[in-house]
């Protein structure tokens, strides 16, 4: 384990727990933000968030329902993540902060960054969830998200079959079983499958359920960006089988002034796949974006 998650602090925000982990003393503060499912912040961001470090204040948070985060009440959607955000950054003592998300985290901070852009210094959206208006197999992924029962089943079958779990990162990685780190990945991986259930959690999060329509996506920061006025990387590695390029580029064209860089040999996280050219990528975008400051939406 790294040295920035040998020590972890536990916050309650907007009434329930968050936990928190910090690294770097000079620099820009910087918040972290992982994806659904099994996502951790010690899995996803192992790397890049001590590295980052050395040049940032970087915050990295388990998010509602993963890791430490735990037990939340109610429905954590967009809307609640964007109530969310906002408790936290006033929680930290940020009134401004750059975000880095992937996957879902990704959406919730490009939602944000939308909503309240006087607080959000740069936006670095990597793979990220509620781009366009249609998915693959949008109807049967919404039926089986309403079919009672299911997700539980899933949580369930998760927990008590590990095996599926390294059969599921060994397809998705693109290095499978020889990817930096992949014993450590595979075991919190794990650990957040056994968590979920214990703690009758869905497999699925609130935000990916409520972004489902059964013949659309409910959840389209598509049409919005056009007004999003914070400096903005889309990153998107080309192996990635759930983010398709044509959404990102389509991002890329319609919020001003930003670009999409798609990263070679990576699938869905990129952070696992290509850990060291993800950081260097992060950190040249977020000097350039810091010292460009705000501007204003064409």
């Amino acid at each position: 384990m790294t040295e920035l998650f040998d020590t972890y602090t536990d916050l309650t925000v907007a009434g329930g727990p968050v936990r928190l982990y910090r690294g770097g003393d000079t620099g820009p503060p910087l918040l972290l933000l992982h994806g659904a499912m099994l996502d951790t912040a010690q899995g996803v961001w192992r790397r890049a968030a001590q590295d980052l470090a050395t040049d940032h204040r970087v915050h990295v948070i388990d998010l509602p329902r993963h890791g430490g985060s735990r037990p939340w009440r109610g429905v954590l959607d967009d809307a609640f993540y964007g109530r969310f955000l906002d408790a936290l950054l006033d929680a930290l003592e940020l009134p401004r902060v750059a975000l880095i998300g992937l996957s879902l985290g990704g959406g919730v901070a490009t939602s944000y960054a939308l909503r309240r852009p006087e607080r959000v210094s740069a936006l670095l959206a990597v793979g990220p969830g509620g781009i366009g208006a249609k998915r693959q197999a949008q109807f049967l992924t919404w039926l089986f998200m309403r079919t009672p029962g299911a997700l539980r089943l899933t949580t369930r079958y998760l927990a008590r079959h590990p095996e599926a779990i390294r059969k599921s990162m060994t397809t998705n990685l693109v290095e499978g079983e020889r990817t930096t780190d992949f014993d450590d990945i595979l075991r919190l991986a794990t650990e957040e499958a056994v968590a979920k259930e214990r703690h009758g959690e869905l497999a699925l999060d609130d935000w990916q359920i409520h972004s489902y329509g059964p013949f659309s996506m409910r959840l389209d920061l598509l049409p919005d960006l056009p007004r999003l006025s914070v400096p903005t990387l889309w990153v998107r590695g080309d192996r990635d089988r759930l983010v398709g390029h044509a959404e990102l580029a389509a991002a890329a064209a319609a919020a001003p002034g930003s670009r999409l860089v798609t990263m070679a040999d990576a699938g869905h996280i990129v952070t696992y796949d290509q850990p060291d050219a993800f950081t260097r990528l992060a950190r040249e975008f977020l000097t350039s974006a810091l010292d460009r400051g705000p501007r204003s939406a064409s």
